[in-house]
């Protein structure tokens, strides 16, 4: 039931209200939304892949947005990540394009899993966002016909181990960096299932960051169409992923 204002908005005479200054509707509404979210629990984000993830600072740009959203108080960011790594360091059944599984799996998702658990300990979670930048080391070892099963499983494993099943998954695509695949032969065929899955339900989206990779590094480099981002790309990063993760809890 939509919450109404107290009858001291209204007019004396029957039907007519009073006129009510933008800011104070503004203040109130705020008020009503900043209490919704504390009395849902907290937003946890958590962050991981290879070098461009490890590469990204949160606090640069990405927590200050959804702390902005929901409340500094209500906001857990969780960020690890390890660069030059393939999925299999995070999926714990993955199969080779041969179908073989190989001797070690999940180490740094383990590793990832240690950092989240004692963080919400004894907190009640209104949501969870997966973030997941990765895939250029797969392109690399020609992973891309195993790549999409990959991705979806390991989704699914953090919901299983979360005891989620509503947990938002937000991918950002590889770049524009190999599109012909010359040195990376699955480049392209990576990021069209990055896409094919960020599509695939409501809670999942994809992030573009084809002109990220252009400018100056951190170290002051001119960079074009490189591996990794320039230092404003890396900030740019950080806002288009708090950006679809609060449009995906806004639904």
């Amino acid at each position: 039931m939509p919450r109404q204002f107290p009858n001291r908005f209204q007019n004396s005479k029957k039907g007519e209200a009073l006129k009510i200054p933008a800011a104070l509707v503004t203040m109130l509404l705020f008020a009503c939304c900043t209490t919704s979210f504390a009395q849902d629990g907290k937003h946890l984000f958590i962050l991981s892949g290879q070098s461009n993830m490890q590469g990204h600072r949160p606090d640069e740009a990405f927590t200050p947005s959804v702390e902005e959203a929901f409340g500094k108080e209500n906001v857990i960011v969780i960020q690890d990540a390890q660069g030059g790594q393939p999925i299999l360091r995070w999926y714990k059944d993955f199969l080779n394009p041969a179908g073989k599984a190989p001797e070690k799996t999940g180490d740094l998702y383990d590793r990832l899993m240690n950092r989240i658990n004692p963080a919400i300990k004894a907190q009640k979670l209104a949501s969870i966002s997966f973030f997941w930048m990765q895939g250029e080391n797969d392109a690399r070892r020609k992973n891309g016909d195993v790549y999409e099963a990959s991705l979806r499983g390991l989704h699914k494993q953090l919901c299983e181990d979360l005891k989620r099943n509503d947990i938002a998954f937000i991918i950002g695509r590889l770049s524009d960096f190999d599109m012909e695949n010359k040195r990376y032969p699955d480049w392209t065929k990576i990021r069209d299932i990055q896409v094919k899955v960020g599509e695939s339900k409501p809670n999942f989206a994809w992030i573009n960051t084809d002109d990220l990779n252009d400018g100056k590094n951190r170290g002051g480099k001119a960079i074009t169409n490189d591996l990794h981002y320039s230092g404003e790309g890396y900030k740019e990063f950080g806002r288009r992923l708090a950006k679809a993760a609060i449009e995906i809890i806004g639904k």
